[in-house]
């Protein structure tokens, strides 16, 4: 058995807690035990210092451990401000968090051309790129998905970052997909999303249907994972977002004590 990942915690999750106490929620999240953070746009009061936000990140012994950001942030406009931000945070993931041409037949041979041209753009910074995936992504196109045929025309140094939750909602193994692209889960989102008409479960992890051994496992032994990022969007109960997330990273923890 290869080393455990680290585990992060995907900022969406609690973005009504960080828009309310930026600080506060990050120091919460460390205190849960989380050794990282990603980040999906909201930085606080630091967006305009990446030299601070390391400085407070290192205080509360977090890491970034990637970033969401859009193509636009990319583009020949924006690529230095945004990378040079996010290398001084010392991240290493940026990760294409949504993009709906990537469902649709023409849109998503640009958005193979643009990850393969930002994979050697990012390449100078040691910054992987990569995409995220949705339940749209997982629709046939040429005898396949799209999901698929993104992986197989984008280079092997293209992160494939599977939401675990979209993959399975969509009807599709995530472990056969850890197995189909090895070493291409730098980082993996576990989330939980319900199939439809599932009936007495809940979307926190260990209360699912999802075998998350079988799938750390893979992550572990084949998909090449450095972070395991939790990813929390729906809070059961009436419960706060922050609890929400505690409670799937503790399910999520029972899990590792198993391996």
């Amino acid at each position: 058995m290869k080393k455990t990942p680290k585990l992060s915690v995907q900022l969406w999750s609690v973005k009504d807690a960080i828009n309310q106490d930026f600080n506060g929620t990050l120091k919460t999240l460390s205190n849960m035990g989380f050794d990282g953070v990603e980040f999906a746009g909201e930085l606080g009061s630091y967006a305009n210092d990446a030299k601070a936000l390391k400085l407070f990140l290192d205080s509360i012994d977090l890491k970034a451990s990637g970033a969401h950001v859009s193509f636009e942030q990319l583009d020949q406009d924006n690529f230095q401000k945004t990378v040079d931000f996010y290398h001084q945070l010392q991240v290493d993931t940026l990760i294409i968090g949504l993009d709906d041409r990537s469902w649709h037949p023409q849109g998503i041979e640009e958005v193979v051309k643009l990850l393969n041209q930002l994979d050697t753009k990012l390449e100078p910074y040691n910054i992987k790129t990569g995409f995220h995936n949705h339940e749209h992504e997982f629709d046939n196109f040429k005898g396949t998905t799209y999901w698929d045929y993104l992986a197989m025309n984008t280079k092997d140094s293209v992160v494939l970052q599977q939401d675990v939750g979209w993959t399975t909602y969509a009807g599709k193994d995530a472990v056969e997909y850890v197995y189909k692209y090895p070493n291409r889960s730098f980082t993996t989102h576990y989330r939980v999303c319900i199939p439809e008409g599932v009936k007495g479960k809940q979307p926190i992890i260990g209360r699912d249907t999802i075998d998350w051994l079988r799938l750390l496992k893979a992550n572990i032994n084949v998909g090449g994972t450095k972070w395991i990022v939790v990813e929390q969007d729906v809070y059961p109960n009436g419960m706060s977002s922050l609890a929400a997330v505690a409670l799937s990273k503790n399910g999520l923890e029972q899990y590792i004590d198993k391996l």
